[in-house]
């Protein structure tokens, strides 16, 4: 069976309102240009009618693909298995919540096509969205950007279209504490930057909670610098010698003057100051251990409990380009 032309990613986590309009738009957009495409659900443990309702639409559609894994993974893994079991030449990626327009895979294609591997959606407007999201999305990019030796775009989300060399790369790539758009930066390739404005959620609620964006932010840093540890020694180097410089002066007042400087004030606030830094620098090393400790262990990124497809799966027939465990 030949290859699709292009493929769709969607990851959904209890998106029962939103996913049959996810699905006419992106079929209403895309059949305007190619019939050669198939969309790829990725049913991320919903805890709603999620599944049914994709099952209904794998009935009734051939093009459409559904990945079911075995419980909730989080976003991020939800794509890099819908990724694993892309089969088109170009694979896109969008929410299922419609902020970001179907129509514009089409002009993502026409721009692949004309020799970048990545297209990535830059966001101009985020409609919908509290003051406080954009203020902290805006500067965690930035802030990343300052700590990371990978340049990662400003106010870009999962958005994009990859060309088949591209997802192949960003497959052999198996940790398992992802930022993906980071991860996109670091893999290279011919890049380009699509500005669009995005638009409010079409139903339901947003599955990124301040606890999920933080986790999210916490690995992107330490996924991709090690200047929180630079900075923990700095400190250190920096306590160091303001302790010499309070010894020398308490010395000197000691020996040279009738003037002491007090001691247990300042022999407490010293201890608190002493505590909180190593405190801080375990707490640091400790995150970095412990995602080596993830790493090591090995454990696939994701488990499928069943794929409904009326395709020849990639990865059966490519399975060292995926490089991943797939299910057990």
């Amino acid at each position: 069976m030949s290859s699709p032309q292009l493929s769709v990613v969607v990851p959904c986590y209890n998106e029962q309102e939103v996913i049959l309009a996810c699905y006419e738009a992106l079929v209403h957009a895309l059949s305007e240009k190619t019939q050669s495409f198939e969309l790829i659900f990725v049913n991320d443990g919903s805890k709603d009618a999620t599944l049914e309702i994709l099952r209904g639409l794998h009935a009734v559609d051939r093009r459409v693909k559904v990945v079911d894994l075995s419980r909730n993974f989080g976003h991020q893994i939800a794509v890099s298995a819908g990724l694993a079991y892309a089969d088109g030449e170009a694979v896109a990626i969008i929410d299922a919540d419609l902020q970001d327009p179907p129509e514009l895979i089409l002009q993502m294609l026409e721009i692949r096509d004309s020799g970048y591997d990545v297209v990535y959606g830059v966001r101009r407007v985020r409609k919908g969205e509290s003051r406080f999201k954009l203020l902290t999305a805006k500067w965690f990019y930035r802030i990343l950007n300052r700590l990371s030796d990978t340049e990662i775009p400003l106010d870009c989300g999962d958005f994009r279209l990859l060309d088949r060399r591209a997802v192949d790369a960003l497959l052999r790539m198996r940790e398992q504490h992802r930022l993906l758009r980071g991860m996109w930066s670091w893999i290279g390739f011919r890049q380009y930057a699509l500005q669009y404005d995005r638009a409010p959620r079409f139903a339901g609620e947003t599955k990124y909670p301040f606890r999920k964006m933080l986790k999210l932010a916490l690995d992107g840093t330490l996924s991709f610098s090690v200047v929180p540890l630079r900075i923990v020694s700095f400190m250190g180097v920096a306590t160091a010698i303001i302790s010499s410089v309070g010894i020398f002066y308490a010395l000197f007042l000691r020996l040279f003057t009738r003037v002491w400087v007090p001691g247990w004030t300042l022999l407490f606030i010293g201890m608190m100051f002493l505590g909180g830094m190593q405190m801080l620098a375990i707490g640091v090393a400790g995150e970095y251990i412990g995602r080596i400790y993830t790493e090591v262990k090995q454990r696939p990124l994701y488990l499928v409990r069943e794929v409904l497809s009326h395709s020849i799966r990639r990865d059966l027939i490519r399975p060292a380009t995926a490089g991943m465990p797939i299910h057990a």
